[in-house]
């Protein structure tokens, strides 16, 4: 049998802590880096791995490359320079881009990859730390079979779910696209609760018969009772960043002329909340925005 090959993994946030910890345990050898230098020494002391002093000598250290940072410009940051990961890069590695990026940019950084004589695929997730934990991701895959293949047992290491969009960049898209159908089911599904408790109806009883219902849907069984009426919202995943993907899914459908008329009212609904809100909120948060809007609070906490 041959040897696990080393992973380099670039990004130990509240994503990318679990999941490289589940790498490690798995019996890989991990190259860790981060923006947190503390960060990265508190993942390699209480989990596993050694610190990569740049981000080149990771790459001089590493078959596989993750990547799972805040975005495309970040990165293209991370890949280019004197001690980016190209500088450093072994030939034939692969880099597994699992941030939630703009498609174009990561086509291009495709192909500044394959000059220097490596790969780069895309295989953002869905699932948010929970599943990051448990391993249970929903992983989306943008490139070659062949490559598929070479990275799966790497990527079934964090997710039960691994489904091939097509080319490199297809699986950012269908991250976007994802989430932007998430955040129109969260903000219908709050004002629907709204509704019923200015009515009279108990909100928490409310998402016990969605969830039995046709308008069961993620944030209905996943998000509502945990981190809106239990006045928690803290999720794991930020509102910037959804106001972030939600620009990239209208960025597609302006590319593709797609007429988009309640997604971009859905994405300047979220774009508003996080200017009310301010900065380092949960995008769980954003009912807080319908709530003040209706002068009424869902959580009793």
């Amino acid at each position: 049998m041959s040897a696990k090959p080393t992973i380099g993994f670039v990004g130990i946030g509240s994503m990318g802590w679990p999941m490289a910890a589940l790498l490690q345990k798995a019996g890989y050898a991990l190259q860790i880096i981060d923006a947190s230098a503390e960060r990265a020494q508190a993942f390699c002391k209480d989990i596993g791995g050694t610190v990569a002093t740049s981000n080149r000598a990771l790459a001089a250290a590493s078959d596989i490359i993750i990547t799972i940072l805040p975005t495309s410009a970040i990165v293209e940051a991370v890949l280019n320079g004197p001690d980016g990961i190209l500088a450093g890069l072994r030939p034939d590695a692969v880099i597994v881009e699992m941030s939630s990026g703009v498609p174009t940019i990561t086509r291009t950084l495709a192909e500044q990859v394959a000059a220097a004589k490596g790969h780069l695929v895309d295989a953002p997730v869905s699932g948010g730390v929970p599943r990051a934990k448990t391993g249970e991701l929903a992983i989306m895959f943008g490139g070659s079979a062949a490559l598929l293949e070479r990275v799966r047992p790497v990527l079934s290491c964090m997710g039960t779910s691994i489904t091939p969009t097509g080319d490199v960049g297809s699986a950012h898209a269908m991250k976007a696209l994802n989430n932007l159908v998430s955040a129109g089911g969260f903000l219908i599904g709050i004002e629907a609760l709204l509704i019923g408790k200015r009515f009279g109806l108990d909100p928490a009883a409310m998402v016990d018969v969605l969830n039995s219902s046709t308008g069961m849907n993620n944030s209905t069984q996943k998000k509502f009772k945990q981190f809106v009426l239990s006045g928690q919202y803290n999720a794991g995943f930020g509102l910037d960043l959804m106001v972030k993907d939600l620009s990239i899914a209208l960025g597609i459908g302006k590319d593709t002329n797609t007429p988009t008329p309640f997604a971009a009212l859905c994405r300047e609904l979220w774009a508003a909340s996080a200017a009310m809100l301010g900065p380092g909120q949960d995008h769980t948060a954003v009912a807080k925005m319908s709530e003040k809007l209706a002068g009424t609070v869902l959580s009793d906490k």
